[in-house]
């Protein structure tokens, strides 16, 4: 019950039964008060027939009867009696009827229906005792009840009818009825109005919100005052967003500018340090030249063409860094690069093992390009591994990625490298630029992928991750373009 639709189907659904309970009471009333109105006049008429049947029997008593029942004066005496028994029931008609002659006597002229009436109550009485029945006629509904008489004439029963409306209540039932009708429809009308309006605008709501890409959100007035509030309201988080977008913007502009003069610096300052102890080097031996005899020129000018090397050494590490180009890739046996890699680093000091996990794997690399990162990785691997110890190269796929690891069994890398291992001039040796991993890293970006320092402990664990699809030998996958 979350949506709006369901809330207000349910509602509808609760006005709904309410109608219905009030129209079944409606009607249960309306019966309950015809079932008591024909129920009175029933007993009404029962007790104006009992009072004929005792005037009648004062009447006859101690009588033999008349000659022939439609004798003038018989006749008369019958409408006295009726009439005598009649008078505490104004509202109500009677008579006597004979069986065999019809009507004797009557407060009220007969029809044929009445006749049909009576007659029919007649004979019933004459097998079953006192009988009643009902009769429609001209918009009211005529409640008989007839008993025998009894006494010197045979075949005389009396009669007495009480006149009620046809339908008592039955037009404020209907109107009730009506207006209850009219309401639930009304009712249901107006919320399906309602939820197909809502639906509408709230559609047209994401619609704009959807559209949204870039700049202050605007949305349109729904006409739905309790929607445009929220429209309103979603302007107007919309205007501060654009704001808030615009500050940080401008803040990331900042920090992206203060993060590369701070790279910068740091690069700067890395380059004067690894530039000036050449530099102070060479100065040094040429001044030893400068004061000595040939063979200690000779030998200062061979220190200072190994500072130079030195130098050209560390701009060519700066600018493999800063200038990444596009690798071109083709088909690799990952296995015949681990080899070919292994064996051109084994000294005899450290061992160097390759593990491939599948018997030919093939990716689409760079050759040349990850060669360089192996050797620098390996390089450095050994470098930190104590004599006699183990450096692992391992390849493995999982489908989609690429990943070679290289590990180490040395002391593994300081916690308070870590954070920073990857980026230029970070080094633990005394006599390394700290530029190799750097680059390495760069290296591997340029094939989409990741090099990471996993799993530090004991020995350092360097992980290069590629999105290339290590693949049965044969097929090809391309690098995705970063």
């Amino acid at each position: 019950m979350r949506s709006l639709r369901s809330r207000l189907f349910l509602l509808w659904a609760l006005s709904l039964a309410a109608s219905l309970a009030v129209g079944t009471l409606l009607v249960g009333l309306y019966r309950q008060s015809s079932s008591a109105q024909f129920a009175r006049a029933e007993a009404v008429a029962v007790q104006a027939c009992d009072a004929i049947a005792e005037r009648y029997a004062f009447y006859a008593a101690g009588w033999a009867g008349p000659a022939q029942t439609g004798d003038a004066s018989f006749r008369s005496d019958l409408g006295t009696v009726v009439s005598l028994a009649l008078a505490p029931f104004p509202e109500l008609a009677g008579g006597i009827w004979e069986q065999d002659s019809g009507s004797l006597a009557a407060t009220t002229p007969l029809n044929d229906a009445l006749t049909t009436a009576i007659g029919g109550l007649a004979g019933e009485i004459a097998t079953d005792g006192p009988a009643g029945t009902r009769l429609e006629m001209e918009g009211t509904t005529l409640v008989m009840q007839a008993c025998a008489l009894r006494g010197p004439v045979r075949g005389l029963s009396a009669w007495a009818m009480a006149r009620l409306p046809a339908t008592p209540g039955a037009d404020k039932a209907r109107l009730g009825l009506g207006v209850l009708l009219a309401l639930a429809l009304g009712m249901t009308g107006l919320l399906t109005w309602t939820v197909l309006a809502w639906r509408h605008r709230i559609a047209a709501i994401e619609a704009a919100l959807s559209a949204h890409a870039a700049g202050t959100l605007r949305l349109a007035a729904t006409g739905e005052h309790e929607l445009d509030r929220i429209v309103a309201a979603l302007n107007l988080a919309g205007e501060r967003l654009a704001q808030a977008q615009a500050r940080s913007d401008a803040l990331a502009a900042r920090v992206a500018v203060s993060e590369r003069l701070a790279a910068l610096g740091r690069v700067a300052a890395g380059m004067a340090h690894e530039i000036r102890n050449p530099i102070a080097a060479m100065r040094l031996r040429a001044e030893n030249a400068l004061a000595g005899d040939d063979a200690r020129r000779r030998t200062a000018l061979a220190a200072i063409l190994a500072q130079i090397a030195r130098l050209d050494h560390l701009i060519a590490e700066l600018l493999a860094m800063t200038q990444r180009s596009e690798p071109k890739t083709a088909p690799v046996d990952v296995r015949a690069l681990l080899e070919a890699c292994a064996a051109e680093h084994r000294d005899g000091r450290v061992a160097v093992v390759v593990v491939v996990e599948a018997a030919a794997m093939v990716a689409e690399l760079d050759a040349a390009v990850m060669r360089r990162v192996l050797d620098n990785l390996v390089q450095n691997a050994m470098r930190h591994s104590p004599d006699g110890g183990v450096v692992t190269l391992r390849a493995e796929h999982d489908g989609a990625v690429l990943r070679i690891r290289v590990t180490d069994t040395g002391d593994g890398v300081p916690a308070e490298l870590r954070s920073s291992l990857f980026e230029p001039f970070v080094t633990g040796r005394p006599d390394g630029t700290g530029l190799g991993l750097a680059i390495a890293r760069e290296l591997v970006q340029s094939h989409c992928g990741q090099l990471e320092l996993t799993d530090p402990g004991p020995g350092a664990v360097f992980t290069i991750a590629i999105p290339v699809g290590a693949i049965p030998m044969g097929v090809g996958v391309a690098c995705p373009s970063s």
